[in-house]
């Protein structure tokens, strides 16, 4: 059974006090944030009338991926296209220790919140700008989500199998590496500030990230001037590695990148005297010999259940385990005895419980925090602007339509 949480506005992170303006839109700015939130900052979303574009990525009409991406964070609702608003944006800037934005490279000086005009008003602010291809170089005039970047990257070219086409991947891969890498990098940059009270800007591409992942394939292909084939789930490094069937349909994933691990494989088929067999005697013989040893893990495998095939492999400490789907990784104990996944309090959820992960890292002495739930559009203006602006000042901008509650204004 997942682990059910409470959330507790009281709670305090590693991050306290470190506050966070946030305009960036759809997954790679909030993964950033999220990170940040989860331990304690105070990550303010400064969101259009519309909301942020996450916000329409509904299932059931429920707007999953802003829950689960943009917990304990708090929301503005701002038309930003008015000069007040930019004003208020400014305030903000004023005790903030960072700025998040992705828009395309130059909108951000376009609305009079260049990195020089906002380190005028704070210099210890530390300015992370995501985009596709980044602020310099030839394609940064050009728009980029993920998927052109999971192309471009040589990701797409890797993956997949040899007589099919490229394969992009199925999830936010692109923009999921950029915001663990932006947040990380955020840590560098703070720290910086810290010691110094010097600001300074972050230039994060969605390319560079994926393109980093991919290392050494470019010193590979300099050495041998070969382009690695797609090779579906084997590896072209060691042998055996593949996803192989089982008897009752399943799949499990099964690697043996060491020598010891071949020899304890070997055995626990019944193979033993593959080990000596000149074919197989070595890693780099087996990768030369890749279908016929595939072919003796795959037809033993094949004569075993899932259960079998776990049961046997754990025993023999053999590296294997289940290639899970969602539906297994809901139910998985596993995932709920290491809090991977938990459950959070929600209203418009079945049940009244969101399904959603942990803390990624685990500090042992200030851990993540579940501090609210995803906020509404405009949830927090209230909150945030009247002591910021003052009550009159929050009133006349209401009334100017500057700052709108719930994406309207009342």
């Amino acid at each position: 059974m997942l682990t059910r949480r409470e959330f507790d506005a009281d709670a305090r992170g590693a991050l306290d006090g470190v506050r966070v303006v946030d305009l960036s839109r759809l997954v790679a700015g909030n993964m950033l944030t999220k990170v940040l939130a989860d331990h304690g900052a105070e990550v303010i979303k400064v969101e259009p009338p519309a909301g942020d574009s996450l916000r329409a990525w509904k299932v059931g009409g429920i707007e999953t991926s802003w829950k689960t991406w943009c917990r304990n964070k708090r929301s503005l609702c701002l038309d930003l296209r008015q000069p007040d608003a930019i004003a208020v944006v400014k305030r903000l800037v004023e005790g903030a220790a960072m700025l998040v934005e992705s828009f395309r490279p130059g909108v951000l000086e376009e609305m009079g919140l260049s990195p020089a005009t906002l380190h005028a008003i704070n210099p210890r602010l530390v300015i992370a700008r995501i985009s596709g291809w980044g602020q310099t170089g030839p394609f940064a005039h050009k728009p980029g989500f993920g998927t052109l970047v999971e192309g471009y990257s040589g990701f797409a070219a890797l993956n997949g199998f040899e007589d099919r086409e490229p394969v992009l991947p199925p999830m936010f891969m692109a923009d999921a590496y950029a915001g663990l890498y932006g947040a990380a990098t955020a840590m560098i940059a703070l720290r910086h500030a810290e010691v110094t009270g010097q600001g300074q800007v972050m230039d994060l591409s969605l390319f560079e990230p994926i393109f980093t992942v991919l290392e050494p394939q470019m010193a590979n292909h300099r050495i041998t001037g070969k382009v690695k084939p797609r090779t579906g789930s084997r590896s072209t490094n060691t042998a055996p590695r593949n996803a192989y069937r089982t008897k009752d349909g399943g799949w499990v994933g099964l690697s043996s990148s060491t020598q010891a691990m071949f020899v304890k494989l070997m055995r626990s088929i019944g193979r033993p005297e593959l080990v000596e067999d000149p074919r197989f005697r070595t890693n780099a013989d087996r990768v030369r010999n890749l279908d016929e040893i595939d072919g003796v893990v795959r037809d033993a495998i094949a004569r075993l259940t899932m259960e079998e095939a776990l049961a046997q492999f754990d025993r023999d400490g053999v590296t294997i385990g289940p290639i899970m789907d969602v539906a297994g990784l809901a139910r998985d104990h596993y995932v709920a005895g290491r809090e991977a996944l938990i459950e959070l309090p929600d209203e418009e959820m079945p049940g009244g419980w969101l399904p959603t992960s942990g803390e990624t890292a685990r500090l042992s002495a200030t851990p993540g925090i579940q501090r609210n739930a995803a906020p509404t559009l405009g949830q927090d203006n209230d909150a945030l602007l009247a002591p910021l602006l003052g009550e009159a000042e929050l009133a006349r901008l209401r009334a100017a339509g500057v700052v709108l509650d719930g994406g309207r204004n009342p």
